[in-house]
C-alpha cells in the first residue's frame, strides 16, 4: 500500500527535489486533458489535499448572486441588454459594506464607498482590461492601500433587492448612481442590439480590444440569486472553475517552480492544468484549496476539459494579504 502523502508547499520543493524524482511535465493537447492519476511518491513532488467545503468568513454570509448560463445561438437577441464581461472582482454592496461572491468582506477605504446608497448593489470592482492580478492584490489586503484603490471603479449592473423587472431596475440604478456623487461608483454600460449579427460584431470588437466577452441579461426578468437562463455569458472560448487539490513540480526550465496544478471540479472530476501560467504565478502558485478559473475547448467522453489552460485565481485566499 502506498504511504499517505503529507501536503507540501512549493516553497519546499527545491529542498525535496534532490531526494525525489520530478514528475514528467504535463503532456500538451488532448493527452493533458485526461483525468489525473493518484500521485505516486516515486514520481515527483505532488501536494494533495481533500476538496474543502466552502465556508464564509466569520460573520459574513455569501450573497445570493445571479449567475450566468452559457449563451447558445437561437435566442432573440433584441430581448436582452448586452454589456462587456469584465475581468474584475464580483462585489455585492449590502448597504454598508462590500462583500465578495464567496462571502468575504472587501476592505475598501471609507472614502471609496462614500455616498453609496443604503440598498444592495451588484457589480464588479474593476481596474481595466488585463489588470485582474493587480486588482486582486488590491482587494485582498486587510488594510486598504489608498493609492491602489484610487484606480479602482465599482461598475454596477443590477439591484438585487428590487422586485421590479430588469428594465425598471436599470432606470432606478441610474438615478441612485447620479445621486451618490461618487466618481468611483459607475453604471456598467448595457445596450440593446437588434440581432445575432450585431451581437457577434460587438463580441469581436470587445475581444480585439482585450476584453473577455459579453453578458446578456433578459429585459423583463426578475433578479434571482441562482444560476439562470435570464443571464448569459458569451465568450470566444469556454471557461469553468475548479478547486486546487495538488501542485506538481516543474522540471527543466521550470525546476523549483510549479509544473502543473491538480484540480477538482464541482462534479468530483480531477485533472491537471499545465499551461497558461506566467513565471510569476509558477513561482508563487495558487495555494491548495483555492479556486481557479481556466479555459478549455470541449470535453472528453468522461467530462474532462480538453486543453485546459489557467486564467486566474479567485482573489479570496484563506488568509487575506496583510499590509505591506
Amino acid at each position: 500500500m502506498r504511504p499517505v502523502q503529507t501536503p507540501v508547499s512549493l516553497c519546499s520543493i527545491p529542498a525535496l527535489l534532490a531526494a525525489l524524482l520530478v514528475q514528467p511535465a504535463l503532456a500538451v493537447a488532448d493527452a493533458g486533458a485526461r483525468a489525473a492519476p493518484p500521485p505516486d511518491p516515486g514520481a515527483g513532488v505532488v501536494a494533495s489535499v481533500p476538496l474543502p467545503t466552502a465556508s464564509a468568513a466569520a460573520g459574513v454570509t455569501p450573497p445570493a448572486l445571479m449567475l450566468a448560463e452559457v449563451y447558445r445561438p437561437g435566442i432573440a437577441v433584441s430581448d436582452y441588454w448586452v454589456s462587456e464581461k469584465l475581468d474584475g472582482v464580483r462585489a455585492y454592496w449590502d448597504g454598508t459594506r462590500l462583500i465578495s461572491r464567496g462571502g468575504h468582506e472587501i476592505r475598501a477605504p471609507a472614502w471609496f464607498t462614500a455616498g453609496f446608497p443604503p440598498e444592495p448593489l451588484d457589480g464588479e470592482l474593476w481596474l481595466g482590461r488585463g489588470r485582474f492580478e493587480a486588482l486582486s492584490g488590491t482587494v485582498r489586503r486587510l488594510v486598504p492601500v489608498d493609492a491602489a484603490w484610487r484606480e479602482v471603479r465599482y461598475l454596477v449592473f443590477d439591484l438585487p433587492g428590487s422586485v421590479a423587472p430588469l428594465g425598471e431596475r436599470l432606470t432606478r440604478l441610474r438615478g441612485l448612481i447620479a445621486a451618490a456623487g461618487n466618481p468611483g461608483l459607475q453604471g456598467l454600460e448595457q445596450v440593446r442590439l437588434p440581432d445575432q449579427g450585431a451581437l457577434m460584431a460587438m463580441l469581436e470588437g470587445v475581444v480585439q480590444a482585450g476584453g473577455e466577452g459579453l453578458m446578456l441579461h433578459r429585459d423583463g426578468s426578475l433578479y434571482r440569486g441562482a444560476r439562470s437562463p435570464d443571464l448569459l455569458k458569451l465568450k470566444p472560448y469556454q471557461d469553468a472553475e475548479a478547486r486546487v487539490v495538488g501542485q506538481v513540480a516543474g522540471q527543466g526550465r521550470l525546476l523549483g517552480m510549479l509544473g502543473a496544478l491538480e484540480v477538482e471540479d464541482g462534479e468530483g472530476r480531477r485533472f491537471r492544468i499545465g499551461t497558461g501560467f506566467t513565471d510569476a504565478v509558477r513561482r508563487d502558485p495558487p495555494p491548495l484549496g483555492s479556486l481557479v478559473t481556466f479555459k478549455y475547448r470541449g470535453r472528453t467522453r468522461e467530462g474532462i476539459p480538453r486543453f485546459a489552460s489557467f486564467l486566474r485565481v479567485d482573489p479570496e485566499p484563506p488568509d487575506p494579504l496583510p499590509e505591506r
